[in-house]
């Protein structure tokens, strides 16, 4: 029998990317991780992760293992929280994921008012993402549509999120009402996504139609960082209108791109036998309410021709 709590330390290497940075998030040392899996290797009698330079990456039984090891994790989450809600005499919670804009802008206006309405429901708020996660009621993420939608899952549209420049003062584009993202290409740029996420792919696709590949001379995966790099003067970061609200503000200016106009679809997914439930459809209705808010905010802004300045107040 396979052992649980390897196939764990499995799934932290293969989603951080190597041994270190898995004995980090789980406390342990990285030859303490290295054992975990040797061990695993010996239990399964096949190669988990291979040596690439001086890092590993896994293998296609490795993928697979981290992939099984995710569900497993995701039912003794459910089981132990079910069992928990059992002795406290709970009768029901709701498990919402999100990503880091969402968190920050769009679930505390709507925890406030889902919270007063419905006193007696728990609501365990989980970072995260991961399509049609069996362990959470309704996740809140971008998507390139709903084609991907698994079976059993309901995709529903919350706003559309137009990527902006970010300048640092004195910029000559600063003065400009909307920047063609062509103007952009001799710039060196501040990287503010992981790689290989659909919201840098958004990016880099833009920026092929726009017939160029943008020179990244720093690599910041947060939007916070890379806004603290511009302020420093060492180049221009691109980012959604969204999260605006959620970044550290300083006396920057934020344009909207055009020509091409790149956006993110955010959506809520939600469980389909769960979807008529009356405080999941609730706190649905109260994330839609506050997305179109939200969208009508980014609508009005693009109408106007006042000077637009990073702000936590900006999306208020």
């Amino acid at each position: 029998m396979l052992d649980v709590h390897r196939l764990m330390v499995l799934r932290s290497v293969v989603e951080t990317g190597s041994i270190q940075a898995a004995a980090a998030h789980l406390g342990y040392s990285p030859s303490a991780i290295s054992q975990h899996l040797a061990a695993l290797q010996r239990e399964t009698g096949t190669v988990l992760m291979e040596r690439i330079g001086r890092g590993v990456r896994p293998t296609a039984a490795g993928r697979l293992l981290a992939t099984h090891a995710e569900r497993i994790q995701n039912q003794i989450s459910e089981a132990e929280t079910a069992l928990a809600d059992l002795r406290a005499g709970k009768t029901r919670r709701l498990v919402i994921r999100y990503f880091a804009t969402a968190g920050a802008t769009l679930i505390p206006p709507v925890m406030v008012d889902f919270s007063r309405r419905f006193p007696d429901v728990r609501v365990d708020l989980r970072l995260g993402k991961g399509l049609g996660n069996e362990g959470a009621d309704a996740e809140i993420l971008v998507l390139p549509g709903t084609a991907g939608v698994p079976a059993g899952f309901r995709a529903i549209h919350l706003l559309d999120d137009p990527y902006g420049v970010v300048l640092p003062p004195g910029h000559p584009l600063a003065g400009e009402e909307k920047v063609e993202l062509a103007r952009l290409s001799r710039e060196p740029w501040i990287d503010n996504e992981t790689p290989s996420t659909l919201c840098r792919e958004i990016v880099l696709d833009a920026c092929g139609a726009a017939g160029f590949s943008p020179h990244f001379a720093v690599e910041a995966h947060d939007y916070s960082s890379a806004v603290a790099f511009v302020a420093a003067g060492l180049g221009v970061t691109v980012l959604p209108r969204l999260a605006l609200s959620a970044t550290a503000t300083s006396d920057l200016t934020w344009r909207p791109v055009v020509r091409p106009i790149p956006q993110r679809e955010i959506y809520v997914v939600v469980k389909e036998h769960a979807a008529g439930h009356p405080a999941l459809a609730a706190f649905v209705a109260l994330l839609q309410a506050e997305a179109a808010q939200r969208s009508a905010s980014i609508t009005a802004a693009a109408g106007s021709r006042r000077e637009r300045k990073l702000s936590k107040d900006d999306e208020r």
